[in-house]
C-alpha cells in the first residue's frame, strides 16, 4: 500500500484561518454581549413593573381599609344616634365624605396606574432601542470581519499561486 502524499498547509493559509476564527469569535462575543445587556434591561423592566404592581396593589388595600373603617364609623354613629334626624344627618355626612374620598382615591389610583404604565413603556422602548442598536453594531462588526476575512483569503490565495 502506498502512502498518500504529504501536503503541508502553507503558513499564510493557517494565519488566515486563525484570523478568521478570531474575527468570528469577536463578532459572536459582541453579539452575545449585546443580547445579555438587552436581557438585563428587560429583567430590570420586569422588576420595575412588579414593583409598580405591588405599589398599586398596596394602595388599593389602603383605600379598601379606609372605606371599610369609614363604614364602621358610620355604623357606630348610627347606633348611638338619639333620633332618626340625627341618623339621617350622619348618613348624609358619610355620603358626602365618602364621595369626596372615593373621588380622591380614584384620581390618585389613576395617576399611579398611568405612571406605572408610562414608566414601563419608556423602559421597554429604551430596552428595545438599546438592543436593536447593539445588535446592529454587532452585525456590522461581523460584516466587517467577514469582509476582512474575504480580503485576507483572496490575498493568501494570490500569494499561494505566485
Amino acid at each position: 500500500m502506498s502512502n498518500p502524499p504529504n501536503y503541508e498547509v502553507p503558513a499564510e493559509m493557517r494565519d488566515f484561518a486563525e484570523k478568521s476564527v478570531e474575527q468570528a469569535r469577536k463578532a459572536f462575543d459582541s453579539f452575545i454581549g449585546a443580547a445579555r445587556r438587552t436581557a438585563d434591561t428587560v429583567q430590570g423592566s420586569a422588576e420595575m413593573a412588579r414593583s409598580n404592581a405591588l405599589d398599586v396593589s398596596s394602595r388599593g388595600f389602603e383605600y379598601a381599609e379606609q372605606n371599610v373603617n369609614a363604614a364602621f364609623d358610620l355604623a357606630q354613629k348610627l347606633v348611638r344616634a338619639k333620633d332618626v334626624q340625627e341618623a339621617m344627618q350622619h348618613q348624609a355626612e358619610f355620603v358626602r365624605s365618602q364621595f369626596a374620598a372615593i373621588q380622591a382615591q380614584a384620581k390618585e389610583f389613576s395617576g399611579l396606574a398611568q405612571s406605572a404604565m408610562q414608566q414601563g413603556a419608556e423602559r421597554a422602548k429604551s430596552a428595545m432601542q438599546q438592543g436593536a442598536d447593539e445588535a446592529r453594531k454587532a452585525m456590522e462588526q461581523g460584516q466587517d470581519a467577514a469582509k476582512q476575512t474575504a480580503q485576507d483569503a483572496q490575498d493568501a490565495a494570490e500569494r499561494a499561486t505566485h
